[in-house]
């Protein structure tokens, strides 16, 4: 027989699964309990002491008739029985028992015949039922696909009940409803510590270009009046908190999306529910079958003698008392379980609403959860409803972002991010932070910052402080849909000057960057096709009254509208399209101020006509198209001042007389075409300071080039030019000379003239030698001669001398 201490194992959970067991499983397991204490109680003393005692029916018609006959014989049947035993001798004298044995085999069949089974098997039952309600109570722990599911969200419950960033999360809350209440006493609108003013919910609209939380506005005329920290949380504990809300994420993502474990409870409670109906029924009818007299019929009369016995069970009157207990148990029991159905059914346990915790805290995101996650804080519910009140700061974005903000913070002080500001290729003082969390406080007492950029922080905010920055004219926002402050709006309003944002999709905008008016630079790289975003729907572009300068790398099918509407006094517009044809160009006359205009990679077939009518146009850059003929290049006289065309990385095969009617034209770029010759109409352009025509199949340098008197940069890298013509050296002016990747044989003694020369690149030709009268180029240095190394040590010492001298060379760069 086993123990009692082996069954209630059965019974035995987890004790961290305590939380998952409202008042009705504990009040059933200790019901079951005792129900098994009933069952091994019965079961116990039916083992020792359950016995029948039977003694035979005596019929008064056979007895009268048989006492005379009977005289002078011994009848075993009339042995005195009241003492318990009787004595019986065989025929030699010896004593037997004979009588005893009969009697004890007379009780023997009759407890199997006489005696009702229920009276035999009750304890058993009672003991089986028991085990199956405890095991339909409990299998949901035990069951895998649920186990782990439990034994996961029990683990993550307790680690965020203790959690110090819970406790600091909530006393911050407090802290905040008590400023709020005392702001509302006083009329103050101050910005509590670590609470931002920006809504994490939408856009700014062009009228509103800020949404703040009630009850909170920054002013930046009154101080910002700071929550004193209740906790202290450490580093250790920021990132114990970090990986919680990894973990709570993960969690609510694999359960959510089932309800294994709520059907599973429903499925054990009905199951109990039945059993408790089941065993009722049937144990009604039984009850009254438990009787202390019995009447038996043995059929051996010719062992015995006798027909009839009359038995009595001794253990009848306590089991009965024990099957009255059992069956008040076993209704208590099963009204418990229809009210479990009952609170099963009444409301709908598969969505659970935190809006009363919404109410009481800050955290008005943290949002409803449904199917087995919100069965098991109903459950948690009923244990202790502070467990889920604590829990749901985990599941909130709003303290994410401010334990992720106090931690930023922590990391990222003023001194390590002093140490990350450099100087850029503008010589201005840039700051560059990448893959943060957020955007740390002490970036904004950097005050003397000129740039800052911002890369990939999806939940930025740029707060009231930046105004302390009053250097800051340069903001790039790259993947990042940064978040201002209304103070902080409207310092960028008067301040900034030139703005970079760098998005996916058009949507990332945040819309306040089209409220900028004195905004001068504007540069938008991403997705904007006019066919999956309404052509950009930069509707508030027009707002920009000052801007100068506009720069769109996207995949543009047409110039937008939108973009025309700041034309008038635009002077730069670039337009990078990553391989996609830009058809529609005609809007391009609008914009009559612009001075530049780029359009790149735009599939252009040829020169667009709508560039004629740009009267103020000095720069045009056509650069990486698909141009193979450039006729329309005399409509450019009516572009009188053109100073630079730039038609590099196209596909052009020859250069048309026409361009001689473009005067003014200082610099003149195809390189990477498909030119095999320069015609003599290039050198008529008396104007031109620089000439690049690298990388095409030019055999030729003709030597009208000589009448270039002011060409000062002249670059023929990589063609096949094999001769240098003296003409050349007469362009005393130049000072870049760009000759590699040719088949030149020899350099003429002439170079000396060029007094001017800096840069002269030899690299990648057949020369056997280099003129010694390189030295008599004064201006010319070792850094600034591309050439094999051997030609360098070949020449004279005294040139190597000279071209080895470290002189500063003043000189005016550019075109």
């Amino acid at each position: 027989m086993f123990t009692l201490a082996e069954v209630a194992s059965l019974n035995d959970i987890q004790p961290t699964y305590r939380i998952l067991k409202p008042w009705w499983d504990v009040f059933m397991d200790y019901l079951a309990v005792v129900m098994l204490m009933v069952a091994i109680f019965a079961g116990t003393m039916q083992l020792t002491k359950d016995q029948v005692v039977c003694l035979p029916v005596l019929q008064s018609t056979v007895n009268s008739k048989a006492q005379p006959g009977t005289s002078g014989k011994v009848d075993f049947t009339t042995v005195e029985t009241t003492t318990g035993q009787g004595e019986q001798k065989d025929s030699s004298g010896r004593k037997t028992n004979l009588d005893f044995q009969q009697y004890v085999f007379i009780n023997q069949m009759c407890y199997h015949l006489a005696l009702p089974w229920y009276s035999k098997y009750f304890p058993y039952l009672v003991l089986i039922h028991t085990i199956i309600l405890i095991v339909s109570s409990n299998f949901w722990f035990k069951y895998p696909k649920t186990c782990s599911k439990i034994e996961h969200f029990v683990s993550i419950l307790g680690k965020c009940f203790e959690s110090p960033w819970t406790t600091k999360a909530l006393s911050e809350t407090a802290c905040e409803d008590s400023e709020e209440n005392k702001q509302r006493l006083t009329g103050a609108q101050s910005l509590p510590k670590y609470v931002s003013t920006s809504s994490d919910e939408g856009s700014p609209s062009a009228s509103t270009p800020m949404i703040t939380k009630s009850g909170f506005k920054f002013s930046a005329d009154k101080p910002m009046i700071e929550v004193p920290s209740v906790t202290i949380l450490d580093k250790k504990d920021g990132e114990q908190a970090k990986a919680l809300f990894e973990k709570v994420r993960k969690f609510r993502a694999h359960v959510e999306d089932s309800d294994l474990i709520y059907k599973l409870y429903v499925g054990q409670t009905v199951i109990k529910t039945v059993k408790f109906i089941f065993i009722l029924g049937y144990t009604a009818n039984f009850v009254n079958t438990i009787s202390f007299e019995h009447i038996c019929n043995p059929k051996v009369e010719h062992l015995i003698g006798y027909t009839q016995f009359e038995c009595t069970h001794n253990m009848a009157y306590m089991l009965k008392k024990l099957l009255i207990s059992y069956i008040s148990l076993i209704c208590v029991y099963g009204f418990i379980c229809l009210y479990t159905l009952f609170w099963l059914f009444r409301i709908p346990l598969k969505e659970y609403s935190f809006e009363k915790v919404r109410e009481e805290s800050s955290f008005s995101d943290i949002p409803d959860v449904k199917n087995d996650f919100a069965f098991l804080l109903h459950m948690v519910d009923q244990y202790d409803q502070l467990y889920s009140k604590r829990f749901g700061v985990f599941l909130s974005e709003v303290s994410e972002n401010k334990l992720r903000e106090i931690s930023l913070n922590h990391e990222w002080t003023f001194e390590k991010l002093r140490q990350h500001v450099s100087r850029n290729a503008q010589d201005k003082q840039e700051l560059h932070l990448f893959m943060l969390s957020g955007v740390p406080d002490a970036v904004f007492d950097l005050t003397d910052l000129d740039v800052l950029k911002l890369e990939l922080i999806p939940e930025a905010k740029i707060p009231a402080k930046i105004s302390q920055m009053t250097n800051l004219q340069e903001l790039h926002l790259c993947h990042c849909p940064a978040k201002v402050e209304q103070t902080a709006f409207s310092f960028l309003r008067d301040h900034l000057r030139c703005l970079h944002v760098k998005f996916t999709d058009v949507a990332e905008i945040p819309a306040w960057v089209y409220l900028l008016k004195n905004l001068r630079e504007l540069y938008l790289i991403g997705n904007l096709n006019s066919e999956n975003n309404k052509m950009i729907g930069l509707e508030s572009l027009r707002e920009l009254r000052h801007l100068k300068i506009l720069h769109v790398k996207s995949n543009l099918t047409k110039i937008p509208p939108n973009i025309t509407d700041v034309a008038p006094h635009l002077t730069k517009l670039v337009i990078h399209n990553d391989g996609t044809k830009l058809v529609v160009l005609n809007s391009l006359k609008k914009m009559t101020n612009v001075a530049e205009l780029e359009l790149q990679n735009c599939e252009l077939e040829r020169i667009p006509h709508a560039i004629f009518s740009l009267s103020n146009l000095q720069e045009l850059d056509l650069k990486s198209n698909s141009i193979r003929t450039i006729e329309e290049i005399i409509s450019f006289q009516h572009l009188k001042r053109l100073t630079c065309l730039k038609l590099w990385h196209n596909k052009i095969v020859n250069i048309p007389s026409s361009i001689t009617h473009i005067k003014n034209l200082e610099s003149l770029y195809l390189s990477n075409n498909k030119l095999e010759s320069l015609p003599a109409a290039v050198f008529s352009l008396q104007k031109l300071r620089c000439l690049d025509v690298s990388y095409n199949s030019i055999a030729l340098i003709p030597v009208e080039i000589g009448l270039l008197q002011n060409l000062q940069h002249f670059h023929i890298t990589g063609n096949k030019v094999d001769i240098l013509p003296k003409q050349l050296f007469k362009c005393v002016k130049l000072r870049t000379l760009s000759l590699g990747q040719n088949c030149i044989t020899s350099i003429p003694d002439k170079v000396s003239q060029l007094l001017q020369l800096t840069h002269l690149e030899l690299k990648g030709n057949c020369l056997d030698r280099l003129p010694a009268t390189l030295g008599q180029c004064q201006l010319l240095r070792k850094s600034g001669l591309v050439v094999e190394d051997h030609l360098f040590d070949a020449l004279p010492s005294e040139v190597k001398e000279v071209l080895n001298q470290d002189t500063s060379i003043p000189f005016a760069n550019g075109i």
